[in-house]
């Protein structure tokens, strides 16, 4: 390369570091980082808390088979709709009525047994009382001296006798009773165990679900092992969302409080409700190995009115209005963002000299105890960067409810301020005293 090139290169260098250091000089006289903003104003806010979970009835009936046998009758299908005490289905009752009339038939022989006894009661007095009166005048002659002693003593025999037989018919009538009550007792247990394999709906409701068919046998359930669930009957005149709210939302969750249902079934539309039910104690849940599972709580929504097209199971999502401010001050929560502040001993933020600086990294480096003057503190803040003039001024906001997009604004802004929004890697790392240039909206 001859001299005169390497004089000209070197130029060009010396040309490009002067464009560089101008443009530069003039970025900091004329600009700055650009930032979107948008002012502080009054608005009416809610705070909503949003689950989702399944559609449930109210009241709803699974029906068992209390006696094990083959269905030998089925009346109804899934979706029919039902009356308390209408017939749905019969298990086979052959056995059972064979045990009625068993039943029946002891205890018309006890009854006859029962009244032979009487019959031999009534036969019984009477003899007594003849017994009797043949004792009476035997006692009379006696006193006469116009019969024996021998006649007298028969009779008091044949008075004892007949005593003896109308006491032993006495026990046989009431052993007879007490032996009818025990067949009546197992009659009226037999007849009951007949009327079990009759099955009638215990309420109006709709069947939503059968999982017996005629000829299949019902099996009936133990202490350790249920029975099977033949048929599912739902009262839909009450319809519920029973949904699994985190813990971090239940508790801002009350009974009462206003509630939007959409049904993933029943698209383009949403249905109103109230909380009416929130659960004391987390949803258990079986934890997979090395994985931390969600602590979920079980909320009861009740909808307003009823739904034909809906069926128990369906996927809902509820959005429960936990919170609503009317015309306050707020802030968008984008705008939002945490700085580490110096606080005196009174509570009072230390406003650190400000730098002409366009950012800074947002997680200041520690601050050695020493660093800091007696009585100082640091901690981590909530707040916003507000434009005053040319410069980011960060504010420390206390704030209430979240809405949607915007967090209420208790103290630290007032209204018209205007709050940087974005960009949001501007808001993580804007430095308090930066220079910014506020970029003008898009016309649409």
């Amino acid at each position: 390369m001859t001299t005169r090139n390497k004089a000209l290169i070197g130029a060009g260098v010396v040309v490009l570091a002067a464009g560089l250091a101008y443009a530069n000089l003039a970025f900091k006289k004329n600009g700055g980082l650009s930032v979107t903003v948008e002012p502080v104003k009054q608005r009416d806010l809610e705070a909503v808390v949003s689950a989702s979970g399944k559609i449930k009835a109210k009241r709803q009936v699974n029906i068992s088979a209390d006696r094990m046998g083959r269905v030998v009758r089925l009346a109804v299908e899934e979706g029919d709709r039902v009356k308390a005490g209408q017939f749905l289905l019969q298990i086979d009752p052959r056995m059972l009525k064979t045990a009625v009339q068993r039943g029946q038939a002891n205890l018309d022989a006890q009854r006859q047994r029962l009244q032979s006894a009487n019959v031999a009661i009534e036969g019984a007095r009477v003899s007594l009382k003849q017994a009797q009166d043949a004792l009476k005048r035997q006692q009379d002659l006696w006193k006469d001296k116009l019969t024996t002693r021998e006649a007298l003593e028969q009779a008091e025999d044949n008075v004892s006798l007949r005593e003896s037989d109308l006491k032993r018919l006495g026990s046989e009538a009431a052993a007879a009773e007490q032996q009818i009550r025990g067949n009546a007792a197992d009659l009226e247990s037999a007849q009951h165990d007949l009327s079990l394999v009759t099955v009638e709906s215990p309420i109006d409701g709709i069947v939503v679900r059968r999982n017996i068919e005629e000829g299949e046998t019902a099996v009936m359930g133990t202490m350790n092992q249920p029975g099977t669930v033949l048929l599912t009957v739902a009262d839909m005149s009450v319809i519920e969302a029973e949904i699994e709210v985190d813990e971090t939302d239940i508790p801002s969750v009350q009974i009462g409080q206003k509630a939007k249902v959409t049904i993933d079934a029943i698209p383009d539309k949403s249905f109103t409700g109230k909380v009416t039910e929130v659960g004391n104690s987390p949803i258990q849940t079986t934890a997979t190995s090395g994985t931390r599972q969600a602590t979920n709580f079980k909320v009861v929504v009740t909808l307003d009115g009823q739904i034909p097209e809906v069926r128990p199971g369906f996927t809902c999502t509820a959005d429960i209005t936990t919170a609503t401010r009317k015309n306050v001050l707020s802030v968008p929560i984008q705008a939002m963002t945490v700085r580490e502040l110096v606080y005196d001993a009174s509570g009072k933020i230390v406003k650190e000299p400000k730098a002409d600086r366009r950012r800074r990294p947002s997680v200041e480096p520690n601050v050695s105890a020493e660093e800091l003057k007696t009585g100082q503190t640091k901690k981590e803040t909530e707040g916003v960067f507000v434009v005053r003039g040319d410069k980011a001024e960060f504010a420390a906001v206390k704030t209430g409810i979240a809405g949607d997009k915007y967090f209420e604004v208790l103290d630290g802004l007032k209204a018209a301020d205007r709050v940087i929004t974005g960009p949001f890697n501007s808001v993580r790392d804007l430095a308090d005293g930066a220079t910014v240039k506020v970029e003008e909206p898009k016309k649409r």
